[in-house]
């Protein structure tokens, strides 16, 4: 009788370690699979964020593109017009005196990132531009910071092909007092995917 039970116990465990070899192959494929599911859920999330990355940047602005000698109208009064030699503008306050800008006098290292500004005002509007030159990618947008918090957006833009630099321009109301003096901030120039183009600090 005991060596019967024994038998039986035997065959009993051998049963249990049957079934759990069983249930442990089959469970194998469905880990992997599920670890599988993993990592190309993670690639698909990646390459979504790219792609989106990607299409933000196509979105992104990009400069005015204009024939030289074409004349923009950035305010009554204000305009600008772009040759290959550099920039060139009249403001309200001096209508019958045009203004110039060189790039090609020396006085612009067109390899290295640079902005500069020229300004001028009456007693309601600053009228504002510059050269923004040297920077890598795609300049898209520029901004003007100032003394309240406050920032001021322009507009670019550049003649065809790839010269190097362009022209920003921007108004903007003088500030309640007429507290001009140290209003303006740094202009700061930005690519097309947000990164910093080109800078004139604070001065």
């Amino acid at each position: 009788m005991a060596r019967m039970q024994s038998r039986t116990r035997s065959r009993t465990y051998g049963y249990v370690a049957a079934a759990a070899l069983t249930a442990l192959l089959a469970g194998a494929p469905t880990a992997s699979y599920a670890v599988s599911r993993g990592e190309t859920a993670h690639g698909t999330a990646v390459a979504a964020a790219y792609q989106a990355k990607k299409a933000d940047a196509k979105k992104a602005p990009t400069p005015r593109i204009v024939a030289a000698g074409e004349h923009v109208v950035a305010a009554p009064g204000f305009e600008l017009w772009l040759t290959a030699e550099g920039k060139h503008w009249i403001e309200p306050t001096l209508p019958d005196e045009p203004q110039f800008r060189s790039v090609v006098d020396g006085n612009v290292d067109l390899s290295q990132p640079g902005v500069t500004m020229q300004s001028s005002g009456t007693d309601s509007r600053y009228y504002l531009s510059g050269l923004y030159y040297g920077g890598k990618g795609t300049a898209s947008r520029v901004e003007i910071e100032t003394s309240a918090g406050t920032v001021i957006r322009g507009k670019l833009l550049q003649l065809a092909g790839k010269p190097g630099w362009g022209v920003w321009y921007a108004t903007a109301k003088v500030p309640a007092g007429g507290d001009t003096g140290d209003y303006l901030g740094a202009v700061t120039v930005y690519d097309t995917k947000g990164r910093v183009y080109a800078q004139l600090p604070r001065f």
